[in-house]
């Protein structure tokens, strides 16, 4: 599997709200709001922690929860990419000041 860098990922998140845009407007007459795609990504994060626990042996789940919760966490992190663009922030800027100032915390 090819590394890819942070800034190719949001270009492809962008690139893939877009087309579920259009999924949207075609079926619902109009675009999720900032606020819906919020929501959807706390759905999903709430998923991660449920597939976590079946991952752990702590909670029943049917399937493989590995691939699933391997798919839950790469959407988790497109959904953070989606929120931010469209909320103007610079995701990897926003990245960067999270763990410089965390690093700077911890270092004491």
């Amino acid at each position: 599997m090819k590394d890819i860098n942070f800034s190719e990922i949001i270009e492809r998140s962008i690139q893939i709200r877009k087309m579920y845009h259009k999924l949207e407007k075609h079926y619902h007459e109009k675009e999720w709001t900032v606020e819906e795609d919020a929501l959807a990504f706390l759905t999903d994060a709430g998923l991660v922690g449920r597939l976590t626990m079946a991952n752990q042996g702590r909670w029943p789940i049917n399937g493989d929860d590995v691939s699933e919760l391997e798919h839950k966490l790469g959407e988790c992190i497109w959904w953070l990419t989606v929120l931010a663009d469209r909320m103007n922030i610079d995701a990897s800027e926003a990245v960067e000041k999270f763990l410089s100032k965390t690093e700077n915390h911890l270092k004491g």
